[in-house]
């Protein structure tokens, strides 16, 4: 049993019945009353997110959960398949287990998270950044760079993503996976 204090990001806990992941959270101490925990959490089984906050001192069922490396290979519809990078075994995981689907590209390698209980994926995590070819995007127009105006542009695994005027298609980026958004042009 863990309580309050030992929430933190990514980890996984037994709520209603139900295993849910920590997306966020947010330490709450209000000038009146007592302190609280806002947070934010996602079905491991449903996807679904909600939010919920704990009073302080709360406890709560906490989830042991080991993680291990697996690289991306291929999708099909909504099922995805990944290689175990230690012992090459393969498993097929749902669309709704992933953090961020339209930003894996094959060969990706990811941390997927079982329950070491029954030994079931949990989740997918991706790394922090990911690095993508911009395969479409309209040029920019020159001298309007002086704001910070950004332009849409599709990358090699088919999400659109808002990049600065001066990317040009076939230019790599890095993407922030927490929020898909521009990080900066990769170095080659």
């Amino acid at each position: 049993m863990a309580n309050t204090s030992d929430i933190r990001k990514g980890l996984c806990i037994r709520y209603n019945n139900d295993i849910y992941k920590i997306v966020e959270f947010l330490h709450v101490k209000p000038g009146k009353g007592p302190a609280f925990v806002r947070t934010k959490l996602k079905s491991v089984t449903s996807g679904k997110v909600i939010d919920n906050t704990f009073s302080a001192g709360h406890k709560i069922e906490d989830v042991r959960v080991e993680t291990r490396s697996y690289q991306f290979l291929y999708s099909e519809g909504d099922t995805y398949h990944f290689m175990n990078t230690d012992d090459y075994n393969q498993i097929a995981l749902q669309e709704s287990n992933l953090d961020a689907p339209d930003l894996l590209k094959e060969g990706e390698v990811v941390t997927i998270i079982f329950n070491a209980e029954d030994n079931m994926p949990l989740s997918v995590e991706m790394p922090a950044s990911v690095i993508l070819e911009v395969t479409h995007t309209e040029p920019g127009v020159k001298g309007n760079t002086a704001t910070n105006a950004t332009k849409p542009a599709t990358v090699e695994t088919g999400a659109r993503i808002n990049v600065p005027l001066f990317i040009n298609e076939g230019d790599k980026i890095k993407v922030d996976t927490s929020n898909s958004s521009y990080l900066e042009r990769a170095k080659e």
